[in-house]
């Protein structure tokens, strides 16, 4: 589409990643294994280039984390075609203690052998940013506290929803005889992603911030992904449903965040989320059902994401005179999104084999 051949490169590389990736390189020289985390919903696009040729002489796991927002009948074709190229990989939710314990598992069961002659183990954490590598790096922690006898006060990584948010690199300690170091990295990206589709793909997943590519633009792009794949079109019950707040006025986007640690505040804003959702499938299944063109025709296709924009903005209840409707829904369906209220995805293709 026009909007992805005429963007030019995505350049994103704020001051703190020139040095993390310097720092990066010298500490890859001396770990024993790297565990790779990537977003399962981009298992290839989520790599970084620059340093693929460092990761490929090192004893390496693929982590592919967040499994639960990627689709599962996908996932395992992804899993196989790691398999295929002798590399390691495994699925996992950093927010799950069993998941991560797996993760733990295999990589004590592929430092066995280094397990019985070395000291001291350094496992490197590396990825892109907001790929989940910080908690990970605290679900680790938790099971070692339990697992190994801790020395010290107990460090925990920080947690954020913006990348970038790990800016220096830290050493925590998880095991004795050996001692074995986990070291979480800032996530770093390569300073320029020339490929523009894959640009968008990352910003999609939250590991550029949105301001650098633009809320509309990368909306865009998933409402092209949706339609091609005819996605919407498995949204044909929602489609006319009515739902319970319709004369509740509409929620402001904080109210579409998930909570950490808690559940919402009452049940009703469950139900308020879930009819959102409702609304937004219905309203993309209705506008691809009536779409008379060619998806594969450029013009057509951006006509149709025009007419669901507008769906979208009566859907999601943003007054028709807005200035920023559109930023407004490009906002609240990127949430709805990254969520995974809409369903898993995979945005990138398994590669032949």
């Amino acid at each position: 589409m026009g909007f992805i051949k005429g963007g030019g490169n995505i350049n994103w590389f704020p001051g703190h990643m020139a040095a993390a990736t310097r720092a990066i390189r010298d500490r890859l020289k001396l770990c024993d294994f790297v565990i790779e985390v990537r977003d399962a919903r981009i298992p290839l696009s989520s790599k970084n280039k620059d340093l693929e040729p460092l990761l490929a002489g090192k004893r390496r796991l693929i982590a592919l984390n967040k499994k639960d927002l990627a689709n599962p009948n996908i996932m395992h074709k992804w899993v196989r075609y790691f398999d295929s190229g002798k590399q390691d990989c495994l699925t996992i939710n950093a927010h799950s203690r069993s998941s991560v314990q797996k993760l733990l598992d295999l990589v004590e069961y592929k430092l066995k052998e280094a397990i019985s002659k070395e000291p001291t183990l350094l496992v490197l954490v590396v990825g892109v940013p907001n790929v989940g590598k910080s908690a990970l790096i605290n679900c680790i922690h938790q099971i070692a506290s339990s697992r190994f006898p801790v020395q010290g006060k107990k460090k925990r990584a920080t947690v954020g929803t913006l990348p970038g948010v790990t800016q220096d690199i830290a050493g925590f300690k998880i095991a004795h005889q050996p001692s074995m170091y986990v070291l979480d990295t800032p996530g770093v990206l390569v300073p320029s992603i020339p490929d523009v589709e894959t640009g968008l793909k990352l910003t999609a997943a939250g590991s550029v911030k949105d301001s650098v590519v633009g809320e509309e633009r990368i909306a865009q792009y998933l409402l092209a992904v949706l339609n091609t794949r005819g996605t919407p079109l498995h949204w044909r019950r929602f489609m006319g449903a009515e739902t319970h707040f319709e004369d509740i006025p509409d929620y402001s986007l904080q109210n579409l965040l998930p909570k950490r640690k808690r559940s919402p505040t009452n049940k009703s804003d469950v139900v308020y989320i879930d009819d959102v959702v409702t609304r937004v499938q219905g309203a993309l299944c209705e506008m691809l059902t009536e779409f008379n063109g060619n998806l594969e025709e450029e013009g057509d296709l951006e006509d149709l994401i025009d007419q669901q924009f507008e769906a979208l903005q009566k859907a999601l209840k943003i007054p028709h005179k807005a200035s920023e409707a559109r930023l407004m829904v490009s906002k609240k369906f990127l949430t709805l999104f990254r969520m995974g209220k809409l369903g898993p995805f995979i945005l990138d293709d398994v590669p032949d084999q």
